[in-house]
């Protein structure tokens, strides 16, 4: 048996906010699938929660005017995976979409909680990181944006308050315009296991040379990050296997490898250098 002390399910945005001002305390859900598995082993006690689950007006995935993509923070998964914006324009959040968990998993778990959970591993990091993504953030007192790369603060920390709810998300058109991206994830199991590795690779070349190249990590270090070394060193830089594998080891110096019971520090450097020379080969083949 769950120890919910109670639960609370707005039926808007102004509504949700309304009660998070008056108790901020709740515990913020969403599709659940983080917090239930908390509950069934007893990690939360008495616990009050507020459930978005009937926010429809936050389940969505659209372009706005100025070409920016905006996906709302309770949409799920297989939404994300099988939608016509995200294949056309950002198909690296849908690899990683469709790499979290089962179908049941991915029908229920939504980009917002998966983001707000602060997990290293969490499938759409990644992504999100490569493509600057930007978090738009509500409380009873008004809005406020958070660059993707401000939001992790540490392992299972993030950057919000305790009266605020994770909006949408932003990706802009200078973002992924004239882009090619891949997400590649490692794990012990070829299917609904954690990450011990996530990498997503975003690139354009131009007359053989590298005219943009992202990098972004999880499960290399505290939070995911972005290996800027790496990226900074391939701007300009000639197509070859020798430069793509001195790229791939600047990536390995921008992370913070270290021994846990999936992996050991040197796996994983032998993984982040592995899979970031297999992900520029895929974005510029």
């Amino acid at each position: 048996m769950f120890d919910i002390k109670n639960i609370q399910e707005p039926r808007s945005v102004e509504e949700a906010v309304k009660i998070l001002h008056e108790n901020n305390n709740l515990k913020i859900i969403s599709g659940g699938t983080d917090v239930l598995i908390k509950l069934h082993h007893g990690d939360m006690k008495e616990v009050e929660l507020l459930s978005l689950k009937n926010l429809k007006e936050l389940d969505f995935i659209k372009v706005l005017e100025n070409d920016t993509i905006e996906i709302g923070s309770t949409t799920c998964f297989t939404n994300i995976y099988r939608n016509k914006i995200i294949k056309d324009f950002i198909p690296a959040l849908g690899q990683g979409a469709v790499s979290m968990g089962g179908p049941q998993i991915r029908n229920m778990a939504t980009i917002g909680g998966n983001v707000c959970n602060g997990a290293v591993s969490a499938d759409s990091a990644p992504s999100l990181f490569a493509f600057n993504a930007k978090l738009r953030l509500r409380s009873f007192k008004g809005e406020r944006i958070v660059p993707i790369e401000e939001f992790y603060e540490g392992p299972g920390k993030v950057n919000i308050r305790k009266d605020e709810i994770l909006i949408s998300i932003f990706i802009e058109k200078k973002d992924y315009e004239g882009v090619r991206g891949t997400y590649i994830k490692y794990s012990n199991r070829k299917a609904m296991d954690i990450s011990m590795l996530g990498v997503c690779v975003v690139a354009s070349m131009k007359e053989n040379k590298f005219k943009d190249l992202r990098i972004a990590l999880g499960v290399a270090a505290p939070t995911p990050i972005r290996c800027k070394d790496a990226e900074k060193y391939a701007l300009g830089l000639e197509y070859s296997e020798e430069n793509i594998n001195n790229i791939a080891q600047y990536a390995v110096k921008s992370a913070s490898a270290r021994d846990s019971w999936r992996a050991s520090k040197a796996y994983r450097e032998h993984l982040i250098k592995e899979l970031t020379v297999r992900g520029i080969y895929e974005v510029t083949k």
